[in-house]
């Protein structure tokens, strides 16, 4: 079974996404918990968080289904003490978010190096501040995104999430989210049967698949390994629909919340229905 949504507005108060998925037929969801462009939001309130909870009861999305995503300011690998303390302090408030609406997930992007320090040391950083986070909360997996590389983005290689889950104390509470948008632009081939089966057995020998917990549903506007993140459209890109018919028919994608986040969310609801409509 597939569970497709789209990255939905909190517009209102997060206890609006349900209602918002459930527009777009939608049978998983992505949200931001708090305005993802600042470092301080709001606490939710306790009306927040019951209806919340009510309204995913009432529209029907499971915990397990929804996928919710971390500011856009936080570098859990920055170079500099100070600014990697302030991103660790909002990354752990917004775990702690996600355990007050119930929720299992929180999808972030893993950092930067910004040219200050050496990959390697980035890497490391990233996984301590996880485990910092992870040893202040319960409950919810951190869930690395992998990137597209653009800039000084870490985890663009299978190799670099490998590096960070090995560096994570508690296995149970890590998992992987794949972008297809951000596997291509990184060089990582999708676009035929073939290529598109090398590339996840070389997931599953780097990382495991057994750590794939969500996936980003995107075509590309940017050409293959060109390390830019550019999202477009299902079928409209670079990548065409063959890569998201491979998705729809594979089991190993079953179960987890598979999520829109291409530009024109007036087409949300017809996108999801043509990646239901690839299955064979």
């Amino acid at each position: 079974m597939k569970y497709i949504g789209a990255h939905v507005s909190i517009s209102g108060g997060v206890e609006k996404a349900p209602q918002n998925a459930e527009n777009i037929q939608a049978k998983a969801f992505a949200m931001f918990t708090r305005n993802q462009r600042r470092w301080t939001s709001k606490p939710l309130t306790d009306k927040n968080i019951a209806k919340f909870k009510e309204n995913c009861k009432s529209t029907g999305y499971d915990p397990k289904h929804i996928l919710p995503h971390d500011g856009y300011l936080i570098n859990l690998g920055h170079p500099e003490e100070e600014a990697l303390k302030k991103s660790r302090i909002t990354f752990l408030e917004e775990m702690q978010r996600c355990e007050q609406l119930g929720l299992r997930y929180l999808n972030f992007h893993p950092g930067s190096h910004l040219n200050k320090i050496d990959p390697d040391h980035c890497l490391e950083r990233i996984a301590e501040s996880i485990n910092q986070t992870l040893n202040q909360t319960s409950g919810i997996t951190a869930v690395i995104e992998n990137t597209a590389g653009q800039g000084t983005n870490m985890g663009y290689r299978f190799e670099h999430l490998a590096r960070i889950i090995g560096n994570v104390q508690d296995k149970t509470r890590i998992g992987v989210c794949l972008d297809t948008c951000h596997i291509y632009s990184a060089g990582y081939d999708i676009k035929t049967g073939k290529a598109f089966e090398n590339t996840l057995q070389e997931f599953d020998n780097l990382v495991g698949i057994s750590y794939l917990k969500a996936m980003h549903l995107n075509d590309s506007k940017k050409i293959f390994g060109s390390r830019v993140d550019r999202h477009e459209s299902i079928g409209k890109g670079s990548l065409g629909l063959e890569p998201f018919k491979f998705i729809m028919n594979d089991s190993r994608f079953d179960h987890i919340p598979m999520v829109l986040e291409t530009p024109d969310q007036s087409i949300w609801e017809k996108e999801i229905r043509l990646l239901y409509d690839l299955i064979e």
